[in-house]
């Protein structure tokens, strides 16, 4: 018996839909898993996650429209996924918007009503953490705590040479100085001193 007679022109016709937006979904995955998240984060943990996540919901969300259910069913499902957490550990907050990121492509490469329509929100998600990470990396901020002994240096009107002070020692690019706690009676200041982590961009 001829195989054509068991798979109808329509059905062929969704099974080369399906194959075409799921090469579309996988590398739009790969370029904001691969080219900006792993770029910039350096980070192999959650690579594995973010892959299963986006194909899992562009699938799910692929057969759901090819099937009778109610928008509030569709829609919980996605909310169920978005802020779904292992047992294991709770994800950084970077991760999860990575997460969310993945997920929502999926969504979008499953259900988008065409290509260009397709093309240009993928794009859009794309292009603004790709932005984000390469503008705003050089303005992260972080705390390093220091006992500092110059206990004379706490002064207001010391601030500028205690801050080059702390450069000269810690070689890190300290641009401002909070004095949590003074004692006194050692003669010692506990200090948080905020660095950018990536002053060059």
């Amino acid at each position: 018996m001829d195989f054509n007679s068991f798979i109808t022109a329509a059905q062929w016709a969704s099974t080369t839909e399906l194959i075409i937006r799921f090469i579309i979904n996988l590398l739009i995955a790969y370029v904001i898993i691969h080219n900006i998240y792993y770029r910039y984060q350096q980070n192999k943990e959650f690579l594995f996650t973010f892959y299963v996540f986006n194909v899992l919901i562009f699938f799910i969300c692929f057969v759901m429209m090819s099937i009778d259910v109610g928008t509030g069913f569709g829609m919980g499902m996605f909310a169920v996924f978005s802020i779904l957490r292992y047992r294991t550990g709770t994800l950084p907050i970077k991760e999860m918007t990575y997460l969310f990121i993945v997920i929502g492509v999926g969504l979008v490469n499953a259900l988008a009503n065409n290509y260009p329509e397709m093309l240009f929100i993928n794009l859009v998600i794309m292009g603004i953490p790709y932005y984000l990470e390469r503008n705003f990396r050089r303005f992260q901020e972080a705390v390093k705590p220091i006992v500092y002994e110059k206990i004379e240096m706490i002064q207001p009107q010391n601030q500028a040479l205690l801050i080059e002070d702390l450069k000269q020692r810690t070689g890190l690019n300290i641009h401002r100085v909070d004095v949590e706690k003074i004692d006194f009676l050692r003669d010692v200041a506990s200090l948080k001193a905020y660095y950018y982590t990536n002053p060059e961009g």
